[in-house]
């Protein structure tokens, strides 16, 4: 597919795409000026009234040939935002039938929607139907235009922060046994050779003289062995670093403490903190910012077998502390905090974030919309939700107070690694602050996020990309 931005219209096209206000049906600045007073009877007598999402098709003979114009409702013109745009524009897409070349025209004084018409051309047009032997027969669109008094490199900008959505999308919605830990690693250097990052992979011998004890027992009952995957990417010639860690558990069984069968079969999408790390750092080298980022991923299985970790255990990490396991299932964060540790001692960085799929808790707290953070920096925080209104990503800050942290006090150990029953999203990250050293840290919480089992907004079934879009604009603010 190719998307362009256009002066002229020197071809004729399939379908047309022009945007309306409510109660304020015209067609001025448009290419249908001098038939807008039939189209708008025809509109209106058919009950349109351009309400928000709403949508309405005309089939229109143009030439030799019948095109389609499809009327994208926006609602009030004084409540027009971004999201409705991409929401109403995702309508209209997904409306149109056998359409291969489409015109979208930006007949409104609607500024700074470059990103949100780009990145939901992509959304409409991304199916992940790779694995089926019958592909569906609508066909998809190969090339759009858009005609208006837009940004050329707000266009090409858009086009990366969506490519790079992509890029996540597609790990996560493969399959665990074409993507486990090698193979994240196989595609996390092929990205780095593509886009120009370096990419450096450790071994499970690397791992061990790491010391890395904490992500080791998660990993020691799988047959897929564990690689720890270190991406940098330097922008900056000071030696301030910004740490990204991802959690990369490729498939999680819950090790002993052992999931109901109907919660495994989207466990694949455990690596989904991995794959938005992957995302986000093809885009940071594609758009060339200007920051040092070292992104790192403690990539394995979590797996049943006699040789499993147990509830029970005392385990040992890379930082030096001490860990009573209560719950195999509550694995993400061993594997975290040693990468975590990693970041800080031997890549240096300054301030860390770390994204994971870590809690279910963070559905029941939040919902499906809605990325839980924990943080200890609240300028931190202030930058990444100036970042999330830009992309229309939400996010929602929890609070870390010291009572939550004592709920994860051991008898035996340094630390336990569940903190009970309640405030599990809270307690997970706080567990991971444990071992931040103090340094600037971010939490981002994405289970509910990541992955949608039924599809709503403009979103489809799988893998959302949230929240790579956010991240890459986080980065440019800190």
């Amino acid at each position: 597919m190719t998307i362009n931005l256009i002066d002229n219209i020197i071809e004729n096209y399939d379908s047309y795409i022009i945007f309306m206000y409510k109660n304020n049906i015209t067609f001025e600045n448009t290419l249908f000026y001098s038939e807008g007073l039939y189209l708008k009877n025809l509109a209106e007598k058919s009950g349109f009234n351009a309400k928000k999402e709403e949508i309405f098709v005309i089939p229109f003979a143009k030439g030799n040939s019948v095109v389609q114009i499809v009327l994208v409702g926006l609602g009030k013109k004084e409540k027009v935002n971004t999201e409705i745009v991409r929401k109403s524009l995702y309508k209209g897409l997904t409306t149109l039938k056998n359409v291969e070349s489409t015109l979208i025209i930006k007949n409104n004084p609607i500024e700074n929607i470059e990103k949100a018409l780009v990145e939901t051309v992509y959304f409409a047009n991304y199916e992940f139907d790779k694995y089926k032997t019958k592909k569906a027969e609508k066909k998809k669109i190969k090339r759009i235009d858009i005609l208006g008094n837009l940004n050329n490199n707000k266009i090409e900008e858009a086009k990366i922060y969506a490519e790079s959505t992509f890029i996540t999308r597609e790990l996560i919605n493969e399959p665990a046994n074409t993507i486990y830990p090698e193979t994240l690693a196989e595609k996390a250097k092929e990205y780095g050779e593509k886009y120009g990052f370096e990419v450096e992979i450790f071994e499970e011998e690397k791992i061990k003289e790491l010391k890395m004890e904490a992500f080791l027992s998660v990993a020691q009952a799988a047959e897929k062995r564990p690689k720890f995957i270190v991406m940098r990417y330097k922008g900056n010639k000071s030696n301030e670093t910004i740490g990204l860690v991802g959690k990369g558990l490729t498939y999680d069984t819950g090790g002993l403490s052992l999931k109901p069968t109907n919660s495994m079969d989207t466990m694949k999408s455990d690596m989904g903190g991995a794959a938005t790390v992957i995302g986000v750092m093809s885009a940071v080298a594609r758009l060339k910012i200007d920051k040092n980022i070292i992104a790192v991923i403690a990539a394995c299985e979590n797996s049943i077998a006699g040789n499993a970790y147990r509830p029970g255990d005392i385990i040992g990490s890379m930082a030096g502390k001490t860990i009573e396991v209560l719950n195999t299932d509550a694995e993400g964060r061993l594997t975290l905090v040693d990468a975590v540790h990693y970041v800080i001692e031997n890549e240096k960085a300054d301030k860390v974030i770390d994204v994971a799929t870590l809690t279910g808790a963070a559905l029941v707290a939040l919902g499906t919309t809605t990325t839980a953070v924990i943080t200890n920096n609240d300028e931190l925080y202030k930058k990444l939700e100036e970042a999330s209104i830009e992309t229309d990503e939400r996010v929602w800050k929890l609070p870390n107070f010291p009572e939550y942290g004592k709920l994860l006090e051991s008898k035996i150990a340094d630390v336990k690694n569940i903190g009970g029953r309640f405030a599990g999203t809270i307690t997970a990250g706080m567990f991971i602050e444990k071992f931040v050293q103090k340094k600037p840290w971010i939490h981002l919480d994405i289970a509910g996020v990541a992955y949608t089992d039924s599809p709503y907004s403009y979103y489809k079934f799988g893998a959302t990309g949230q929240p790579v879009r956010t991240i890459i604009n986080f980065l440019k603010k800190i």
